[in-house]
């Protein structure tokens, strides 16, 4: 059981974990040894609350593929229990993050005292480029 907050938990068995051989240099030991971690977590078939899995599905995660799984590889320990732990942590900050309620922005005002320094910046700035001109002596 994967617990995401205090409402919210995902069982193991929505969660498919495979271990995978690790790629790049490591020796002996990487092409015998299935280190590495492939997550998938489908978001449609999961027990999310409904509206979740919408903002889920809505989120421009490059690791959420087009039919709405999230596939996470984890390849960065030695050790497959350290990877498994990872590619768990990945999942659960990735479904944080659709979790985060966004603040409305309240629309402001300028002060007075704000436009009336913007004023007076534009007529110094209109005066100096008058200054800049080329005088005519007729």
């Amino acid at each position: 059981m994967l617990k995401i907050s205090e409402q919210i938990a995902i069982p193991d068995n929505e969660i498919e974990i495979k271990a995978v051989r690790s790629q790049g240099a490591g020796g002996q030991n990487v092409n015998k040894v299935s280190t590495a971690i492939h997550l998938r977590f489908d978001i449609k078939a999961s027990s999310l609350p409904y509206l979740f899995k919408e903002k889920l599905l809505k989120l421009s995660e490059s690791r959420i593929s087009k039919d709405g799984v999230i596939v996470i590889k984890a390849q960065q320990f030695r050790t497959q229990q350290q990877n498994k732990e990872d590619a768990l942590k990945r999942l659960k900050q990735v479904i944080k993050t659709a979790l985060i309620r966004k603040n409305k922005r309240i629309a402001t005002k300028p002060t007075k005292g704000a436009k009336r320094r913007r004023l007076d910046r534009k007529t110094k700035r209109s005066q100096l480029k008058a200054s800049r001109k080329k005088v005519d002596y007729d």
